[in-house]
């Protein structure tokens, strides 16, 4: 039998800790890993045109499947446009595994062609990046790397030169056994006793969800039960904990509705779970706050805690709510149940005038009539901007559907490449790509990627040729509109060119048939959707303080935002409220 080389060790090792694709650009120093993922009929080699693609796309993998997802990139600017994607997947807890090739390491440090110093260059966007310089360090180093983008769920990054992955590998390498899931976190008994001491004592207490609740919806529910609390989310947390949820208020934020912002606030008790919350001009500050994380660097770092409790969401639910007194009085979680659904009510006729004749066409009007079309358990990846604010308001979550989008980075152009990642983990499951005119042409390169691979993802381009939400952050700012003007093509015409599906929708009667034809096409398709650049939107809730770093408006083209089905929900709900 050949004796491995250190690049088939390392594909072995990728292919114990689970790892079925390693997305990249080819490239000189990566070769050998290639070569060896060529030969090993257990993990594949995805070309994609762009790095920052291969990094989007491992995050999304890594996001839908929950386990160890990977990327690579050859030396120098090969691996750099790693950079943005492996950002995102860090920020989003995506546990990822990145391989920075390197340059010959008899060359690194003297100024040789291409040099940079990976091991250095992404130490802030990972938990973990080092540089093997020989082979007997490899297999040790790669799964410390494993086991830190695992356990800590983020990126690893293993730079490896071009030369050490070509040497023979050490004869008899341990086989060391990986982690590959992460534990259960339990708070406490004191912790446990001390939050269910505040909620007894509190008349009015607030829940509100973060991603943190994932896989926690069914404990959320008995606990909101138990002490009658209205249950508001950030963007993040849409997807774990708005559906077949009757204690549900809306969202918090900047893309905020409903009566979430009055439910966190008009409280006794805001119990923050599972939530990293940014915005804390949303938050408030004279009312106690509890937190639940299982990540204790979020205990605290965005309002001042009460009481600080380390733990999984679940866990600490499952412990805690046995230990509370079941609340009998009903008065302020009904109250904001009614505002949430008056709300709603208020901004819902904004868009149901004539909606169907308007041209350029509502994108709020796509949002929705996307939404009853698309599949049950589809994925949707959404790109930064106007999309986010569509997909928070329209899309409707039901514990099968998947909202993907870089909501804590905030990058432009990342939808695409994640419905890369999100459609090769199943090819059956419908993909669909939310994206922007400006987010789309910029990764536009690897929309040749679904050709290449016949990957069906749908991608329906909300296309207002401008940069919309930077049009908006020039309003707050009172400065006129000025380099947002996208010359954008006829974007259905180069998906056909590319040899995909492509159509162009410019009235709204053509919506609903283009979106059924689109989905029932087997291969990629683009649907081009001339939308209103004038669909501008604003948060229920807006102070001075809130303006800074994001699109505010008070403008009369900026119209209050609709909520889709969110309204059917809000008035499923008052059913159960007692009328005066």
């Amino acid at each position: 039998m050949a004796k491995q080389n250190v690049a088939e060790q390392f594909v072995d090792i990728l292919v114990r800790a689970g790892v079925k694709r390693l997305y990249g650009v080819v490239g000189d120093s990566l070769n050998p890993v290639v070569d060896a993922i060529r030969r090993t009929k257990a993990i594949d080699w995805i070309q994609v045109r762009h790095e920052e693609t291969a990094a989007f796309a491992a995050g999304a993998e890594a996001q839908i499947t929950g386990s160890l997802a990977a990327c690579a990139g050859s030396c120098g600017p090969g691996n750099l446009h790693l950079i943005n994607g492996l950002y995102d997947a860090h920020r989003s807890m995506a546990p990822v595994l990145a391989l920075a090739s390197h340059i010959p390491s008899s060359e690194i440090g003297l100024g040789y062609f291409q040099e940079t110093h990976p091991d250095q260059l992404f130490r802030e966007c990972s938990h973990y990046s080092e540089l093997i310089s020989s082979p007997k360090q490899m297999p040790r180093l790669v799964q410390t790397a494993i086991q830190h983008a695992v356990g800590r769920s983020g990126v690893s990054v293993v730079s490896l030169p071009g030369d050490v992955a070509s040497e023979p590998a050490p004869e008899k390498a341990a086989e060391t056994a990986l982690v590959t899931s992460r534990p259960s976190v339990r708070p406490g008994d004191t912790e446990i006793d001390k939050l269910a001491a505040m909620i007894d004592e509190a008349d009015r207490v607030t829940l509100f969800c973060g991603s943190g609740t994932a896989g926690a919806h069914a404990e959320v529910m008995a606990f909101a039960e138990k002490i009658k609390s209205p249950v508001g989310h950030a963007l993040r947390g849409k997807e774990w904990i708005q559906y077949d949820n009757p204690y549900d208020v809306g969202m918090s934020g900047l893309l905020g509705y409903g009566a979430a912002y009055e439910a966190t606030h008009e409280c006794d008790l805001l119990i923050l779970l599972g939530t990293d919350f940014p915005y804390n001009a949303f938050l408030p500050h004279d009312v106690k706050i509890a937190q639940v994380d299982v990540r204790p660097e979020n205990l605290g770092r965005r309002s001042k805690l009460d009481l600080a409790v380390w733990g999984d969401v679940r866990e600490t639910l499952r412990c805690l709510t046995p230990r509370v007194s079941p609340k009998s009085n009903r008065k302020f979680l009904d109250k904001m149940l009614k505002k949430h659904a008056d709300a709603l009510e208020g901004v819902v006729k904004a868009y149901t005038r004539k909606v169907e004749k308007h041209i350029p066409i509502h994108p709020e009007y796509v949002a929705s009539v996307l939404d009853d079309l698309a599949a049950d358990d589809a994925v949707f990846t959404v790109d930064t901007g106007m999309c986010n604010v569509w997909a928070a308001r329209y899309l409707s979550p039901n514990g099968k559907r998947r909202i993907i989008g870089s909501f804590s980075h905030g990058s432009m152009a990342n939808a695409l490449p994640q419905a890369i990642g999100a459609q090769f983990v199943d090819r059956k499951r419908q993909v669909v790509s939310m994206s922007g005119d400006g987010g789309f042409s910029m990764l536009m390169g690897d929309f040749l990627t679904l050709v290449q691979y016949d990957l069906p993802v749908k991608v329906v381009l909300f296309n207002n040729s401008s940069l919309g939400m930077v049009e908006l952050e020039m309003l707050v700012a009172g400065l006129p509109s000025y380099g947002t003007t996208n010359h954008n093509p006829d974007f259905a015409a180069v998906a056909r060119a590319a040899g995909a599906y492509g159509v162009r929708v410019e009235k709204p009667k053509q919506l609903a048939g283009a979106l059924k034809d689109a989905f029932a096409h087997k291969g990629p398709a683009l649907v081009d959707i001339v939308t209103d650049p004038n669909a501008l939107s604003i948060p229920p809730k807006i102070s001075s303080e809130m303006v800074t770093g994001f699109a505010l408006s008070a403008s009369k083209i900026v119209l209050d935002g609709g909520v889709g089905r969110m309204v059917q929900l809000a008035r499923s709900n008052l059913r159960n409220v007692p009328r005066p």
